[in-house]
């Protein structure tokens, strides 16, 4: 688009462009529609698959009314692409969510990710990359309503901070999560735009926006990569279903419909039903990386060296392989340590191969349907049983947790004696089915099913709030990303499990990504300075060494901490909301688990219906009232935090206490309101 001079009244010719440029949205929706595939099909199959990929396409093509189509425009000083040849006219590209062309085919809109978008995000003074102006639009109600210019090549031009940027990054929120597509900023657009070889580990205090980063990255990998992608499949894992729900309409604003989410416990639990639970010495134990070799060495133990020669008789024939000839097959194929399943099904195909020979040497000429006919003979069958027999994985997950001396066997120098015993079922069960599992026993059969078969890889996995998962948890993730790249995100600094990460050099081991680029973003966007300066005062508590977030946001007024009589507290939380609730966008009331019972009851009475944790707010229903345990990865313009003491006293040991209340101090985008009766921890000061 060639840039010619701005009209008399530039917003006008704005509103024009983003009028036609809906209009041309339509017409491109309009055109899939209005596809007729019953000639271009050959059964019913492909139909089927076209039919669900247009549909798909209709679905990306939607125009939604809440978000803008396009949110900044660039103009270059020259012909993208071309030799800057002196004077001549550059060009003018409107960025926005998704490609938008005219009838013909000229872009009206260019996706945020095409590389002639890169400048909106990285061009400065210093570096304008060819970019004259760069124009930020504010949007009212899905109405156009301000512009904001910015002369990259001007002198005379001071350096400002975009007013609509940041009023952008504080807009109210109401609904689940949104896109960051017009507030994203260098350091975040560097790792979005990061390759689809590697891995990527971003550590990002509260507000830096890591999650949206991640989310944002597989948008963008699925632009760059699509074809790659649709064949391998990307998954986005969360710590838990509410959280899930809060980002689940990130992709699809950006036209991404194809990415599975999914929690760590919905990747292993396909073959048994968490209804257990552990203690926490128990869960950690299980969740050591040693587990992993305690399983491949019970595994293992199945295989017995054959007592017996192979005899195989076919016809008036009776051919002979010696048990020393077996025993040499079973430990090449136990030297190269192959899946158990595989060399299961390889060992009678090598029985077969080696009276294959004999045959030959006989005089005889079998194919390969006599050898494969000679591998299911009842005798190879037989022999391959009681040499490697099956193992089914939570069978054997199952013995061990029940049978001491099996456990005692497999463990010896692996654990403890006290650790053993720790495992140990209280109350054995007497199957799979009865068995009452807990989602650390479910990750042990995850491990000890990929160790009979491969399980299967995508081409990118997230993982989100990585910092809670247990080493077996992140085996279980890497081997679902074996031949892909992952994104791992999260905050060293909330961890709240007793298997939390201690460093993500040794997270990255275990996923089996050693070599990826752990990146740290620092500079906060989201949770106002004055919050976050007071919930850094944990960070020597919970994570020594770890930078406090810097937040770019000054917001006077943005911190209240109020001591109230014990008798007082509830009625005095229940205020806190009202006046929360005078203010714009969504509440969060945030209280030790144990404490939720009480303050919804006290809501309850005050007349004030609340939201669970997950459940979308709307303009009528603002208040969310979120256990402590859930709060983690959930964002609200105004916090109520209840009880700090509480939220510290609900945890096993005091430095997870510290690092749950470090989460719930920082959920807040505008305002947080600190209310106690109890003594504050000392470590708030």
């Amino acid at each position: 688009m060639p840039a010619h001079e701005e009209s008399s009244n530039p917003l006008v010719r704005e509103r024009a462009h983003l009028a036609a440029s809906r209009a041309a949205l339509r017409a491109m929706r309009e055109d899939v529609q209005a596809l007729d595939i019953r000639d271009v099909t050959a059964n019913w199959v492909n139909a089927a698959v076209l039919q669900a990929q247009i549909d798909d396409r209709i679905k990306a093509l939607a125009d939604l009314s809440h978000t803008p189509l396009f949110f900044g425009r660039l103009d270059y000083l020259h012909v993208v692409g071309a030799e800057k040849a002196e004077g001549a006219e550059g060009e003018r590209f409107y960025i926005g969510r998704r490609h938008v062309h005219d009838a013909h085919g000229d872009p009206m809109v260019i996706d945020w990710r095409a590389p002639v978008s890169q400048p909106f995000y990285q061009a400065s003074r210093n570096n304008p990359l060819d970019v004259d102006r760069r124009r930020r639009f504010g949007y009212t109600g899905g109405e156009l309503t301000a512009y904001e210019d910015e002369h990259l090549t001007d002198p005379a031009e001071t350096e400002q901070t975009s007013k609509l940027l940041q009023a952008e990054i504080e807009r109210p929120r109401v609904g689940p999560m949104r896109d960051i597509v017009a507030t994203i900023q260098p350091e975040q657009d560097e790792i979005v735009r990061s390759g689809l070889g590697g891995s990527v580990c971003v550590q990002g205090g509260p507000g830096t926006g890591k999650t949206a980063v991640g989310l944002h990255r597989v948008a963008y990998l699925l632009y760059a990569h699509r074809d790659r992608l649709a064949r391998t499949g990307t998954l986005v894992i969360g710590p838990n279903r509410s959280f899930l729900h809060y980002i689940e309409q990130v992709l699809p604003a950006l036209g991404e419909l194809e990415v599975q989410q999914a929690t760590v416990e919905d990747l292993v639990t396909a073959r048994v039903e968490v209804r257990g639970t552990d203690e926490a010495a128990a869960a950690v134990i299980k969740g050591d990386a040693r587990m992993a070799e305690v399983l491949r060495r019970a595994i293992r133990s199945h295989v017995t060296p054959p007592a017996e020669p192979v005899v195989v008789v076919r016809g008036s024939r009776r051919w002979r392989v010696p048990a020393h000839e077996v025993a040499h097959m079973v430990d090449e194929l136990l030297a190269r340590d192959m899946r158990y399943g595989a060399a299961h099904e390889a060992l009678p195909q090598r029985i077969a191969h080696a009276v294959l020979v004999r045959m030959e040497e006989a005089g005889e000429a079998p194919d390969d349907r006599v050898q494969n006919a000679v591998a299911r003979n009842p005798a190879v069958k037989a022999a391959v049983k009681a040499v490697w027999p099956a193992v089914e994985p939570a069978k054997l997950v199952l013995r061990l947790l029940t049978d001491a001396d099996f456990l005692a066997a497999h463990a010896e120098g692996i654990l403890t004696g006290d650790e053993q015993k720790q495992i140990l079922m209280a109350r054995p069960a007497r199957s799979v089915k009865s068995a009452k599992w807990s989602a650390a026993d479910a990750v042990l059969i995850d491990e000890a099913a990929d160790l009979v078969a491969r399980t299967h890889s995508l081409g990118h996995v997230v993982i989100d709030e990585a910092q809670d998962l247990s080493p077996m948890q992140y085996r279980a993730v890497g081997r679902r990303c074996s031949t892909g790249s992952a994104t791992v995100l999260g905050d060293l600094a909330q961890g709240t499990t007793p298997w939390s990460t201690q460093s993500w050099e040794q997270a990255l081991f275990h996923l089996g990504k050693a070599d990826a680029v752990v990146e740290e973003l620092t500079a906060g966007f989201r949770v106002p300075r004055e919050v976050i300066a007071y919930a850094s005062r944990l960070l020597p508590a919970i994570s020594p060494g770890l930078a406090p977030v810097e937040s770019v946001r000054e917001t006077p007024g943005s911190l209240a901490v109020r001591e109230v009589a014990a008798d007082d507290l509830d009625a005095a939380v229940v205020a806190a909301c009202e006046e929360s609730l005078r203010h714009e966008g969504s509440i969060g009331l945030i209280a030790a688990d144990a404490r939720i019972p009480a303050l919804s009851a006290a809501l309850a009475e005050a007349g004030h219906s609340v939201l669970s944790p997950g459940e979308e707010t709307t303009a009528e229903s603002r208040l969310t009232l979120v256990p402590a345990s859930l709060a983690k990865g959930l964002e609200y313009d105004y916090v109520v935090l209840d009880e700090p003491a509480a939220v510290v006293d609900g945890e096993p040991d005091e430095r997870t206490g510290l690092r749950r209340l470090y989460v719930a101090l920082t959920r807040a985008v505008s305002g947080l309101v600190v209310l106690h009766a109890a003594p504050l921890p000392e470590q708030l000061g």
